[in-house]
């Protein structure tokens, strides 16, 4: 019998087919399965496009699914889908989360409890000091340390991690297989043995640009806050502070110098309604864990809350304004999702 997440890999192969065809095939066919062997008629009128259509019928004519499932298997690669209990339950929260997720190393349950820790690629001696400050303190308190194993912020992250016993997840814009960059194989290979390399790119996808900036949405998804250390105006981890306020995280940045480049975007982030981070104990606090000799503690006293998202608004053309750039009638910088915390109760 034939691993039924073959025909997940299969679509995740077909240009085009994201979260939400994939729900479409599901909803039409019941199962990936079904919906791989289905008529190109069918899948029209599943709702996919004509040009989804012929990319389909061009991989599934070709041997590129059977050759990608040989190297997933060979390489000893984890898919990991909708429908496994493995598959991250924070990531399946998001709006669209991605169906399948390829992994070298292990997801566990104690990942639940992450924060994200993101930055610039030129990071100073200041940021370095404060990632490898928080991230050595997430680690010795239990907390996953998640970032996207480039060189700057992320590699500190990703080391201070380790360095103090701590589990990191990486996730990547390219395939598992394919490190980048190159000269943090070493890297990746403790984070497979202390944690996991993550990717949706099937294996064999290169680190190609345009592929770093939808992942960051994988790496806000999977914690619970993200705390940008230092970037610049135009950095990538501003997109992942944007993915985290509208998957209803906390985001956090650390304040710098108003005349260093490293850090004009996140003082401005904090302008625009991210809380200013000064001490690990902000984090956890946000997280309602206490520091306690090296050890998590604090879950029994979790608080819920319900999470509301203020529509995002439209100028009087109606055009939607830019996101944490709007202006209220005080001309004050404010975030279009803000969100409302409503305590309702401790849970156990």
């Amino acid at each position: 019998m034939t691993d039924p997440r073959y025909y997940w890999v299969g679509f995740n192969l077909v240009k085009g087919v994201g979260a939400a065809r994939f729900r479409l095939l599901l909803e039409a066919f019941g199962d990936a399965e079904q919906a791989w062997q289905a008529s190109p008629n069918a899948l029209r009128e599943a709702g996919l496009s004509k040009r989804i259509v012929e990319a389909f019928l061009r991989i599934h004519t070709s041997d590129l699914l059977e050759r990608t499932w040989r190297q997933i298997e060979s390489q000893g690669i984890q898919v990991l889908t909708w429908e496994d209990a493995s598959y991250p339950r924070l990531l399946k929260e998001i709006e669209q989360p991605p169906p399948v997720l390829y992994a070298r190393g292990e997801v566990s349950e104690d990942d639940e409890w992450a924060v994200a820790i993101v930055g610039t690629r030129r990071i100073t001696a200041y940021g370095r000091q404060v990632a490898e400050d928080l991230a050595g303190a997430m680690a010795r308190n239990g907390i996953t340390v998640v970032s996207g194993l480039a060189r700057g912020v992320d590699a500190v992250a990703h080391q201070a991690c380790l360095k103090n016993g701590g589990r990191t997840l990486a996730v990547l814009g390219s395939g598992v297989d394919h490190i980048y960059p190159p000269e943090h194989r070493r890297l990746a290979q403790e984070i497979v043995a202390n944690g996991a390399i993550l990717s949706d790119y099937p294996p064999g996808t290169p680190p190609e640009a345009a592929n770093f900036p939808p992942r960051n949405r994988i790496i806000s998804g999977l914690a619970r806050a993200t705390l940008v250390v230092e970037a610049g105006k135009s950095s990538g981890a501003l997109i992942t502070a944007t993915f985290a306020v509208e998957q209803g995280r906390e985001v956090f940045a650390v304040p710098g110098g108003i005349y260093s480049p490293a850090s004009q975007g996140t003082n401005q982030l904090i302008q625009q309604g991210a809380r200013p981070y000064l001490a690990p104990q902000d984090i956890l606090e946000s997280l309602n864990i206490a520091m306690a000799g090296g050890k998590r503690t604090g879950r029994a006293g979790l608080t819920a809350w319900l999470f509301f998202t203020t529509p995002r608004p439209r100028d009087q053309r109606g055009a939607l304004l830019p996101r944490f750039c709007l202006k209220n009638k005080k001309n004050l910088n404010i975030p279009y999702n803000r969100l409302l915390r409503i305590r309702l109760s401790t849970v156990q």
